[in-house]
């Protein structure tokens, strides 16, 4: 009798252990000057198909996840749906980091029982923002106390903060992201954020006065991979390219057929490819 709560207890703390594992991982892949591309999925498809080109992690995307519900961006509307993806996506074999818009609420400890339950699936780190629909940007120190009250429910969780100081178009942005950072790596953010900047000066600015590494935003006639890499950026997503990408693609070829065209099919995944890539364990 007294073997069986050793008997219970290891199995729990195996997978804690993985998950630690899985999570140290990740963290390792944010290497300044060699940029983890971190590509983001809106649905199992678009990951699974991430995952079988070895991309090592992956992001989702609020915009993908929202727009594919029906429902609008950055309104906190998409909580139930981004939890959802995060339990079919943790089946699969990548390191999965997930966009939480605020964290679809104000209060922290809301938004840490909700992280909580996507770290408890197997979730290795969230994107957290601090611009809101209305253009404006949140109080600095109410982030920071939801940064804090995360980091406390799960202290190894990679918290990558974002501030959209550019992305917002504040006046004279490079200060108030830098006080940004300082006061979310102060509440124990790990990573930080800065999309909207395509200046690699700047971004040199920010990798050297930012004492965490610095996310770079991919965005199409910016720096590429090897600039942003000379920039000291340690990672760099795609954020909601590749579903525009795919929505682009799938309108020009509707208007290709309906205009009496012929759609290659050089690119195209074949349709066993693409049932290759759903799983069959059910939700």
């Amino acid at each position: 009798m007294t073997d069986r709560p050793a008997m219970t207890e290891q199995p729990a703390m195996t997978e804690r252990q993985d998950a630690a594992e899985r999570r140290a991982m990740f963290r390792a892949l944010h290497r300044p000057g060699r940029p983890l591309l971190l590509p983001n999925a809106w649905d199992h498809a678009s990951a699974a198909a991430l995952v079988a080109r070895g991309h090592p992690a992956i992001g989702t995307t609020s915009l993908g996840v929202a727009a594919a519900a029906g429902q609008p961006d950055g309104v906190a509307a998409t909580a139930v749906e981004t939890l959802a993806l995060a339990r079919r996506l943790a089946r699969l074999p990548v390191l999965l980091t997930v966009d939480v818009e605020a964290g679809f609420s104000d209060d922290p400890s809301t938004v840490a029982g909700y992280v909580a339950e996507l770290a408890g699936l197997g979730v290795v780190g969230i994107n957290l923002e601090d611009g809101r629909a209305d253009g404006t940007l949140a109080d600095s120190e109410g982030i920071a106390d939801t940064i804090a009250a995360v980091k406390a429910a799960v202290p190894d969780l990679f918290v990558n903060a974002r501030t959209d100081t550019w992305w917002l178009g504040v006046a004279d942005p490079l200060p108030q992201s830098l006080s940004r950072a300082r006061t979310y790596r102060s509440a124990g953010a790990d990573g930080i954020f800065v999309p909207g900047v395509v200046d690699e000066s700047t971004l040199r600015l920010l990798t050297e006065r930012i004492d965490a590494p610095v996310n770079a935003l991919y965005q199409p006639g910016g720096p590429g991979l090897d600039e942003l890499a000379r920039a000291g950026v340690a990672r760099v997503s795609t954020g909601s390219l590749l579903f525009r990408a795919a929505l682009a693609a799938a309108l020009a070829a509707a208007d290709e057929v309906r205009s009496g065209g012929s759609v290659t099919r050089v690119g195209l995944l074949s349709y066993a490819e693409v049932q290759g890539l759903v799983t069959t364990d059910g939700d």
